[in-house]
């Protein structure tokens, strides 16, 4: 006598949408081992792993404060007397700089990218679950913030209130959200009409239930891969904000450092060539992590 299992039990439309689920939903284990035979990939994650690590237990095993003053200025590396990455035009420490501009510039670029991916996501579903006159109005608002010189509009808002690590985000976050809904919407437009979702629906699914329990986890992959490449163009954000000399001058952060040694770049190059190699490394690991997810998430190369 046959056994019954769980999938015959699930019978009707509410079996077709456990069964589309599982075969629409986010990938899995597949895709973590697709993400880890990618070599650039592990790399990336390496590097990020090795700046968060810096920049969390760095002022534990090197405690220079990087606002005091503790040699000449301009000293260089490796001269007597100087730190190990020398000093800035005032006679502090370009190392615990960098350690503790890490902290700023990260803290900065994580809190801009949730912003963006909040409003974004949160446009983006909606504008294109509703459709009609609701994506209308939302996309022409996204394309009136799409059009504006991001970085001009940028330097406004922060000049416009007291710099701080909360108004740079708030800045970076309301000039670089529009990409983010227009994928969203597309991934939305996308699912929305397919059979599970249908399906969902003529159960009785509210819409709420639907976007946010059927459809957002199906749009997933992309968004991921948005998300950690949007962390790097919030960190470049960042450091050409403070760079311009727009962001909170008794907060260090790598843009700042470039920006207050780039008078001296020719005679102290150190106080500025670390900082930019530390937004160098970083960015770069955002994006191979970012490339490494695109590939994971890619169900043509997910058999290879």
């Amino acid at each position: 006598m046959a056994s019954v299992s769980d999938a015959d039990v699930l019978v009707g439309p509410l079996g077709a949408v456990a069964a589309d689920i599982e075969v629409a939903g986010p990938p899995g284990r597949q895709a973590l081992r697709m993400f880890l035979r990618n070599r650039a990939a592990v790399f990336g994650v390496i590097l990020f792993v090795a700046v968060l690590l810096m920049t969390i237990f760095g002022p534990m095993l090197y405690d220079n404060d990087a606002s005091d003053i503790v040699a000449r200025p301009v000293l260089a590396p490796g001269s007597e007397g100087a730190p190990l990455l020398g000093t800035d035009y005032l006679g502090r420490d370009v190392l615990a700089g960098v350690i503790s501009g890490g902290r700023v510039s990260l803290l900065v670029a994580a809190m801009a990218a949730l912003m963006v991916v909040f409003i974004g996501v949160t446009i983006g579903a909606t504008a294109g679950y509703y459709g009609g006159w609701v994506d209308t109005v939302l996309m022409r608002f996204t394309e009136f913030f799409q059009v504006l010189p991001a970085l001009l509009f940028a330097m406004v808002i922060v000049a416009l209130f007291t710099p701080s690590i909360a108004t740079i985000s708030v800045a970076i976050g309301l000039v670089a959200w529009p990409s983010i809904a227009r994928l969203t919407r597309a991934e939305f437009l996308r699912l929305k009409n397919l059979e599970y979702v249908k399906a969902a629906r003529a159960i009785g699914a509210g819409d709420w239930s639907i976007m946010s329990r059927v459809i957002f986890p199906n749009a997933l992959p992309p968004l991921i891969v948005s998300a950690s490449l949007l962390m790097g163009a919030a960190l470049l954000f960042e450091a050409g904000l403070a760079f311009l000399g727009l962001s909170d001058p008794n907060t260090l952060s790598w843009g700042l450092m470039i920006g207050l040694n780039r008078a001296n770049f020719l005679s102290a190059w150190w106080s500025v060539t670390f900082p930019g190699l530390a937004i160098f490394v970083t960015v770069l690991s955002f994006s191979l992590i970012g490339d490494g997810l695109q590939d994971a998430f890619n169900p043509k190369l997910r058999g290879r």
